[in-house]
């Protein structure tokens, strides 16, 4: 085809991820450098994905941004962000500034549609899933190679570590410039193939304090995550490496809800102090407690993020027995029933007597909202299907969420 493309369109998924030694404050608010590296587990994106769709073409008046079915700013200062610096990798590897005969324009305008198939901004790390799908397609979409996950991190810093699939640590780099705060791989999805992943979703709503500001906050008020910076996260970070390639599950499940805890602390000791947890999120870690104090060992480990969501790692044998136990302590309404469990496939168990005695304490029911049993998984994917694409060849939704 002579001339430059007058439309391209492309669709990638990406994945959330899930820290368990906790990125909380910057150094930097504009490159969004951390104060202390972190490290996560990339969640499958059969259960839970972010999808984009990027077009871009010499038809269109403006650019435009929908999330979720609606309209939304398209000038939000890190999108733009993204954007740039995408089009300057595009730009660098096209040879400064000359245009690829066959390339997309980079002065087109661009539409981009985005869908969520879970709670944006409650916990579940929508920003990360949604600024590494962003910077996927874009970077598909103008033919741009290099460090992404340094692009992704302008948008949502923990959006670098959902470039990668498995187990991940992002680097909190000692550059000015952030060029060595990117994530890198410490294990692929494959390498534990028994580990699980829970989510007890306890809220859909959006949390009242963003993590934004937060940090901003935590990092003005709070000694304590000074301390945890600069003393803690680095010994407990190797420590968490060495856990996951020796698979070894009950060190790696205790170190998580140490530091799970530990973040939620620099929370509290934030002036004035700032509450992600909930009376349910509460109760479920007392129960994780009762349920390994009761085997007499970590089977079950938590970690919540900020919000009031749980985060539950286990062991494939041990997913039908903790769920029976969550089911029984937080009765799903008879309505629901049949949705309190989604994602991978939960076997059903009878729960010995003693357990139940020991366990299960003055059920809640109806706290939980519903249950969703997944797995490590890989990072971004491109959508080779064109029926997939969330846009049409108009450049407008196709379909409303």
């Amino acid at each position: 085809m002579a001339g430059e493309r007058a439309l391209g369109m492309v669709t990638c998924t990406a994945p959330v991820n899930i820290a368990v030694i906790k990125y909380w404050g910057k150094r930097d608010d504009d490159l969004i450098l951390p104060i202390n590296s972190s490290l996560s587990v990339t969640l499958h994106q059969d259960q839970l994905k972010t999808t984009t769709t990027a077009t871009a073409s010499r038809d269109f008046a403006e650019d435009r941004l929908w999330l979720n079915g609606e309209e939304a700013d398209v000038g939000h200062p890190r999108l733009q962000t993204c954007l740039r610096e995408v089009r300057r990798l595009a730009r660098k590897r096209r040879g400064g500034d000359a245009e690829d005969a066959a390339a997309l324009s980079l002065a087109y305008k661009i539409h981009i549609a985005t869908e969520n198939n879970f709670p944006t901004a409650a916990g579940l790390a929508s920003s990360a899933a949604g600024y590494a799908c962003l910077v996927s397609a874009l970077a598909r979409l103008y033919g741009a190679e290099g460090e992404l996950s340094e692009v992704a991190r302008r948008g949502s810093g923990s959006a670098c570590r959902s470039m990668l699939g498995g187990f991940v640590r992002w680097d909190r780099g000692h550059r000015p410039d952030g060029r060595d705060s990117i994530a890198q791989q410490v294990a692929p999805e494959t390498h534990w193939p028994e580990l699980r992943v829970l989510i007890l979703v306890v809220s859909g709503e959006k949390k009242q304090v963003g993590s934004t500001a937060g940090m901003q906050t935590s990092v003005a008020t709070s000694p304590l995550l000074k301390h945890r910076a600069e003393v803690v996260v680095p010994e407990r970070l190797a420590l968490m490496v060495q856990h996951i390639h020796e698979r070894d599950f009950e060190s790696f499940g205790q170190l998580a809800m140490q530091d799970s805890n530990q973040f939620h602390a620099t929370c509290l000791d934030t002036f004035p102090p700032i509450f992600y947890l909930n009376d349910i999120s509460r109760r479920i870690i007392a129960l994780v407690h009762r349920f390994n104090a009761h085997h007499g060992r970590t089977k079950v480990a938590y970690t919540f993020d900020a919000g009031p969501n749980a985060v539950i790692f286990t062991l494939e044998d041990t997913v039908a027995e903790f769920v029976e136990v969550v089911r029984r302590s937080f009765p799903p309404p008879a309505a629901n029933g049949d949705q309190f469990v989604r994602g991978l496939p939960v076997g059903s168990v009878s729960l010995p007597e003693e357990l139940l005695a020991a366990v299960v304490m003055e059920p809640v029911p109806g706290a939980i909202r519903y249950l969703l049993h997944t797995k490590p998984g890989p990072g971004p994917q491109l959508v080779d299907d064109p029926s997939q694409h969330l846009l049409g060849a108009d450049g407008l939704p196709r379909r409303c969420a």
